[in-house]
């Protein structure tokens, strides 16, 4: 009977390094069961890729571009009607300016998706620098497995160790250490304060992350193309035979000069919209970002919680366990 309660109470010891094992296994397989190796990089991409439009001057300026568009709508409206007052167009000739009524129609849509846009990217410049400062997406997968390996095979040796020797107190340190900089970690890489914003950004940037919004997008260009095509060669010469100098016509000549420009700067930022319309897939497909350092708290509290509960046992404890079995059973011989 002494020798079965000697097996218990190594057994029982021995829980709480199978318990760390196990964690360590977890954290190991958490990249896999959540993707992270191919979902991680690509959220990587799409920081690097937005990194020149997050930007409050990016953003004025992109504001700035809004506002020379809806001038130039509005006075070429006016402008349509002093045609019409002149005999120069008839205010039911549909074919008359077509690009231009057709942005006079949908600018109201197109400025405030637009506008939503902007906002949205304004709103975000700080949650954006706070991921951005985060350690690499690519290397976000072996933060888990590294340490998840570690505390494994940590927890694997003094399991062994335990087999024979009794309680390997430097490798239970070793694996409260380990522990303990698993639960510091987020700490380090302040996630407590830039999860949450990488958490709200996401959220922010759904809506405009989708590849339909994307095309829309893609569309009210053409439509400003088209308008302002038609402005500057037929409108401002319609205006002209009217007896309606250029000097009157302010907006509409500016959006004209402006639209090369507007065109340079703009496409880029749509066109990175579209390349990470599945980049951002990815990363919306991972857990909410406010998780994330929970993810290293709470295994580190359990792996540190159990080697230092090991700990607490008394060196000598397993040698005079054993000793009371070995006496045992020769008294037993004896009688």
């Amino acid at each position: 009977m002494n020798d079965q309660g000697g097996k218990t109470n190594t057994g029982h010891h021995r829980l709480p390094i199978i318990a760390a094992l196990v964690i360590g296994i977890g954290l190991m397989l958490a990249p896999v069961a959540f993707q992270m190796f191919s979902r991680a990089p690509l959220g990587g991409d799409m920081i690097d890729d937005f990194g020149p439009y997050m930007s409050t001057e990016q953003v004025e300026l992109f504001r700035g571009y809004l506002v020379t568009v809806d001038e130039a709508n509005a006075e070429s409206l006016a402008l349509q009607a002093d045609l019409v007052a002149a005999g120069a167009i008839t205010a039911d000739d549909d074919a008359a300016l077509v690009a231009v009524k057709q942005l006079n129609g949908s600018w109201a849509g197109i400025n405030s998706d637009m506008t939503d846009l902007i906002d949205r990217m304004e709103n975000n410049i700080g949650n954006y620098e706070a991921v951005a400062a985060l350690p690499k997406f690519d290397l976000f997968p072996w933060f888990f497995l590294l340490p998840g390996l570690i505390i494994a095979t940590l927890s694997a040796s003094i399991l062994w160790a335990q087999r024979s020797e009794g309680q390997p107190r430097r490798r239970l340190w070793a694996l409260l250490a380990v522990g303990i900089a698993v639960l510091l970690a987020p700490a380090m890489f302040q996630m407590f304060s830039r999860a949450p914003q990488g958490r709200d950004m996401i959220d922010d940037f759904r809506p405009m992350m989708t590849r339909e919004r994307v095309q829309n997008v893609q569309g009210y260009f053409i439509t400003m193309g088209a308008a302002e095509g038609q402005l500057r060669t037929q409108a401002l010469q319609l205006a002209e035979d009217a007896g309606i100098s250029a000097e009157e016509l302010p907006a509409i000549n500016e959006f004209s000069s402006e639209w090369p420009t507007i065109v340079v700067e703009f496409n880029p930022m749509v066109a990175t919209m579209s390349d990470n319309v599945d980049n951002f897939a990815a990363v919306d497909a991972l857990p909410p970002f406010n998780l994330f350092p929970w993810f290293f708290v709470v295994p580190g509290v359990l792996v540190a919680g159990l080697a230092a509960f090991s700990l607490r046992r008394r060196p000598d404890e397993h040698d005079v366990t054993t000793s009371e079995s070995t006496m045992t059973d020769t008294q037993g011989d004896i009688s």
